[in-house]
């Protein structure tokens, strides 16, 4: 028996797991690689859809099925296999249009399989694609293929504050419109979010709720955190987090998700 059986620990990718600089910090590959071996169950919950995560994939001890695209979809990487997926109402296609009329500033990523569409890609697209790696067609929304498991509304901060409320107002009940940083903006089918598949994953892993623990840095986190016995978020966390009341420890770069092994390291001695 070890110590973390029955421990679920989910984290978040960018800026909380994985630094600016690109990489893992080392102090939390040694953490993870701990945790795992003392029988805790690892893994991450991320923004990023199938494509873009796929390559990070082995960075670090994962092993259970990783949350991907902001909560709409769960994959087995171990098994190369997709457990389960939701997909934006096909209106989207015709929404997303008149929110382009209404605020022609937009940009968008929409993600179809493991294809990316991109709709007037400006600086944050390209500098969101660049980071992932990935490359992307430009086509005119209405030629975009269907489903979409997520779009990515990018633009400057203000920008997209007008374009969360514009979208609020008039299809709060159909879509989540939510930010992972100040300048991408996550829209996935209402009640699809981080913390929706948490709680997914928690019955498929036949786990108790009671003994999850999440760590985020963003907006898109806080479903998550909700879920958490203690959410955690590290010290670069967006001010919504820190408002929402999560205990920040150390940065991202720092080894934030080492220090939440070490605090479960003592609730469970």
């Amino acid at each position: 028996m070890g110590k973390f059986d029955g421990v679920l620990l989910v984290s978040d990718f960018d800026d909380t797991l994985y630094g600016p600089d690109l990489r893992v910090p080392p102090a939390n590959v040694e953490a993870i690689d701990y945790f795992v071996k003392g029988g805790g169950t690892f893994t991450v919950a991320t923004g990023r859809a199938h494509p873009t995560f796929a390559p990070h994939a082995q960075c670090v001890a994962i092993n259970a099925p990783v949350i991907l695209s902001n909560g709409s979809a769960l994959y087995d990487f171990r098994a190369g296999r997709m457990v389960y997926e939701t997909f934006l109402p096909d209106r989207a296609r015709e929404d997303l249009q008149q929110v382009a009329r209404a605020i022609p500033e937009i940009g968008f990523e929409a993600y179809h399989h493991d294809d990316i569409y991109v709709y007037q890609p400006n600086a944050v697209t390209r500098n969101h694609l660049g980071r992932a790696g990935m490359e992307a067609a430009e086509v005119p929304i209405g030629q975009m293929p269907l489903p979409w498991s997520k779009v990515i509304l990018q633009q400057k901060n203000d920008v997209l504050l007008r374009t969360q409320q514009y979208m609020l107002e008039r299809w709060g009940d159909v879509y989540e419109v939510i930010f992972s940083n100040l300048v991408l903006l996550e829209l996935t089918r209402k009640g699809s979010n981080k913390g929706g598949m948490v709680d997914y994953l928690v019955r498929y892993l036949g786990m108790d709720p009671k003994k999850v623990y999440c760590v985020g840095d963003n907006q898109n986190d806080i479903p998550m955190l909700a879920r958490s016995a203690i959410p955690f978020a590290p010290a670069n966390c967006a001010p919504e987090v820190k408002d929402w009341g999560a205990r920040v420890l150390c940065s991202c770069q720092e080894g934030c998700v080492a220090q939440v092994v070490e605090e479960l390291a003592r609730i469970y001695a």
